[in-house]
């Protein structure tokens, strides 16, 4: 097996990793009324759909390839545009959330982005620039991850019992 298609079924596997883990981490924000797992989730949504487009464009030549560099620059504004929404939302009604499932959410978003940045890794150098973006997405959002559970830490110093929504 050529090491193109390799790398075409590596991403397409960070790809439904990044989607499944999408739903839960959503599903947990919205339970607990995190703004931090939102974003995350949302960023999840949007690895799943920036990996599906570099696996169709790995077969692409370098003008198309290009464009689609563009399209990846639009697609980086909505998870910004989702946060700034809910944290205008949580800021009207401010209660913390819970720090276990919060910290049970982080944990979980950093052992999947971990595995798709170390699944990556191998492509980084080789792969070309969509290759490479893969991995530092990956890698970034596992290194945001850890800022997560450390929310979850000082949340319960802070605010004690009760948490969030229940």
């Amino acid at each position: 097996m050529s090491e193109q298609t390799t790398l075409h079924r590596v991403v397409i596997l960070v790809a439904a990793l990044n989607l499944a883990y999408f739903g839960v981490e959503f599903a947990v924000a919205v339970a607990i009324g995190s703004v931090s797992l939102f974003a995350d989730s949302i960023d999840f949504l949007e690895d799943a759909s920036v990996n599906l487009l570099i696996a169709v464009a790995l077969g692409w030549g370098p003008r198309a390839r290009a464009r689609l560099g563009m399209i990846f620059a639009g697609l980086l504004l909505v998870p910004g545009l989702a946060t700034l929404w809910t944290a205008g939302v949580k800021f009207l009604a401010p209660v913390p959330p819970a720090p276990l499932p919060l910290s049970l959410a982080g944990l979980g978003a950093l052992a999947i982005n971990a595995t798709c940045a170390f699944m990556l890794a191998r492509y980084r150098r080789r792969g070309g620039s969509l290759a490479r973006a893969a991995f530092l997405s990956a890698r970034n959002d596992a290194l945001a991850n850890i800022a997560i559970i450390a929310a979850a830490a000082v949340t319960e110093p802070f605010f004690g019992e009760p948490h969030g929504r229940t």
